[in-house]
């Protein structure tokens, strides 16, 4: 196994779905309520983040969002790693806040 597998990331998911009917308003909900029970984090509107520990760990995770897409819309998915994630910049009008931490990662010996 590549040692890279072993690196901590960050899966950006991004999407675009419509809301014009009442049954793409209730895809909508559903797609996003699974987010959020999968352990994503509401990024900015419509991009939601989720830290993984492992690149197998993002691969079970791209499957899963893979297995519940929307009949409609479009969904990206990006993966980065932690020190790309760090080095986001983030502007709330002219003031500059810091990114979240990446989350304490679990050792067992």
């Amino acid at each position: 196994m590549q040692l890279s597998s072993y690196r901590s990331m960050w899966l950006v998911t991004m999407f675009d779905l419509p809301v014009d009917t009442r049954l793409a308003r209730k895809h909508y909900a559903q797609f996003r309520k699974f987010l959020l029970t999968d352990g994503f984090h509401r990024l900015q509107y419509s991009i939601y983040g989720r830290h993984c520990s492992s690149e197998e760990n993002a691969h079970v995770h791209v499957r899963r969002i893979e297995h519940r897409l929307p009949p409609d819309g479009e969904v990206r998915i990006l993966t980065v790693t932690d020190k790309q994630f760090e080095r986001m910049r983030i502007f709330w009008g002219k003031t500059r806040r810091p990114s979240p931490d990446s989350p304490s990662q679990l050792t067992l010996f």
